[in-house]
């Protein structure tokens, strides 16, 4: 039964349990990720190469993906149109993809090239031949993608109003700082801890001393939400030109979250990526990716010890699964000042138009 959150905070109650674990729930607000664009990679990514498998598609919304370089990036499909086979399964830097399995070759930009002992098929090659073309959409080096027809330029428009002097193309992959972690947990509760900085000084401790906490602020958009935490003083924080709407505050990390699992966190070094992909009701995957800016600046600050800070969030979210399992739990309430982040995610989620 479709359930209403209430637009204001002050009366509504958060999600009911079921949402977090009833699979045919989960089944639902699976397929809804197929709507919607999601993060594809850094064009550093590409260095050197001409093609790299994005793996995470696959599993995210079930289109196992490239992406190429050549007269532009393109996120193309990785299924051959012969019998099925995954084109790539490795970075390469050949000029065109070719099936192990039977040797079809494809352009960097999808176009059927060649295949073997296939002389005297009537009609071939046709469009249909050629490697599918998915919608791709870029700022500074960021590259989105989804099998929809979904835009998300409203969501570029708010990290241009912070970020657009930020020289995120010039960053770096630095595949060291990748990580992939499986928790016993429904991606909802992932995204929940993530959107509210309430838990910060009960959990993270090291994290506490580097933030102010009461400074620490959450603002709302369409699509996601941005949470900024202001650096203690002494702390590393960015420098903020006078242009930025933050200018004179001690920045120390931008987190912006963009219905519904990408997390794209910026610190003074760089970019740290978190992609949500829900497995089952009570089963999430979550893969990190770095990319630097300021070598100088790793392992300071906010951004500091990204290893720490997730396994102590993961053990919460485990527990609080445990907890919305029970039958003593249904739903609670939001706390106005620090929970607006749910609240909104709670909101997005229980439209029926999306």
């Amino acid at each position: 039964m479709p359930i209403t959150i209430d637009s204001d905070i002050r009366k509504a109650k958060t999600l009911p349990s079921s949402y977090y674990t009833n699979p045919e729930i989960f089944s639902d607000l699976r397929r809804r990720f197929a709507n919607h664009l999601h993060f594809a990679g850094h064009q550093s990514q590409l260095d050197g190469q001409t093609a790299i498998p994005i793996q995470h598609m696959g599993e995210l919304i079930g289109e196992p993906m490239i992406m190429t370089r050549s007269d532009r990036i393109r996120c193309i499909s990785n299924v051959c149109t012969h019998r099925g086979m995954l084109v790539s399964s490795t970075e390469c830097s050949a000029k065109s993809l070719k099936c192990p399995y039977h040797g079809r070759t494809f352009g960097l930009d999808g176009t059927f090239r060649s295949m073997p002992r296939f002389d005297n098929v009537s009609d071939f090659p046709s469009p249909e031949d050629n490697l599918k073309e998915f919608v791709t959409a870029s700022w500074k080096g960021l590259i989105f993608t989804g099998v929809g027809n979904s835009s998300s330029e409203g969501n570029f428009q708010e990290l241009r109003k912070r970020l657009e002097w930020i020289p995120i193309e010039s960053f770096k992959n630095d595949p060291s700082r990748n990580r992939s972690y499986e928790i016993d947990a429904n991606w909802l509760l992932y995204v929940d801890n993530y959107l509210e900085g309430f838990h910060i000084p009960y959990v993270h401790s090291d994290l506490n001393n580097t933030l102010d906490y009461d400074s620490y602020r959450t603002e709302l958009f369409e699509g996601g939400t941005l949470q900024i935490g202001i650096a203690s003083e002494g702390e590393p924080s960015f420098d903020l030109p006078e242009s930025s709407p933050d200018f004179g505050l001690r920045v120390a990390a931008y987190y912006y979250w963009l219905f519904p699992g990408t997390m794209l966190n910026f610190y003074p070094w760089g970019l740290s990526v978190n992609l949500v992909i829900p497995l089952s009701v009570n089963r999430t995957k979550i893969i990190y990716h770095g990319y630097v800016g300021d070598p100088l600046m790793l392992g300071r600050g906010a951004g500091g010890n990204l290893d720490k800070v997730e396994l102590e969030d993961q053990e919460i979210v485990e527990a609080t699964q445990s907890g919305v399992e029970s039958g003593s739990y249904d739903r609670g309430r939001y706390s106005p000042t620090m929970e607006t982040g749910i609240h909104h995610f709670h909101r997005i989620l229980t439209r029926t138009d999306d």
